[in-house]
């Protein structure tokens, strides 16, 4: 794999942005955002796409923890 242009790291990132913004005005609804989604994936490198994936959930998990709204689930709160 090459390194991605200039361009190319623009055009993933802004596809990017306008995926999880399409996903934070619906709540998560991934079927209304499917087309967005599938230009995220089409223009980013696979192995982007899975950061970014990781990365959305540790954002969103880092913000339910600071806002106190994180609640574990039972197993976790067994063990």
């Amino acid at each position: 794999m090459t390194a991605p242009t200039a361009e190319e790291r623009k055009a993933c990132w802004g596809a990017r942005d306008k995926y999880w913004q399409c996903l934070d005005e619906t709540r998560n609804d991934y079927s209304k955002c499917k087309t967005l989604q599938n230009n995220f994936e089409s223009i980013c490198p696979l192995q982007w796409v899975k950061y970014f994936e990781k990365r959305r959930d540790y954002l969103k998990y880092k913000e339910q923890l600071e806002a106190g709204e994180f609640q574990p689930s039972e197993t976790t709160k067994t063990s």
